[in-house]
């Protein structure tokens, strides 16, 4: 893991990369399917830039099978 990985990226970092709606982010992890956090003890919510990607990977669609 690099040190870029283990980034903590804010809320606002992250909205602004997938280019939703805090809204829509805060419904994601109201239902769980928002990326995996980390609460700091001040109570801030910070995405490891490490778990942003993987949660993505997770949403790709699988590649289709060509018919020969």
């Amino acid at each position: 893991m690099t040190g870029q990985d283990d980034e903590l990226l804010t809320i606002d970092e992250v909205i602004a990369e997938l280019r939703v709606p805090r809204s829509t982010f805060y419904r994601w992890r109201q239902t769980g399917i928002a990326p995996r956090a980390v609460k700091l003890p001040s109570g801030a919510v910070r995405i490891r830039r490490a778990a942003l990607a993987e949660w993505l990977r997770g949403l790709e669609d699988a590649p289709k099978e060509h018919a020969a």
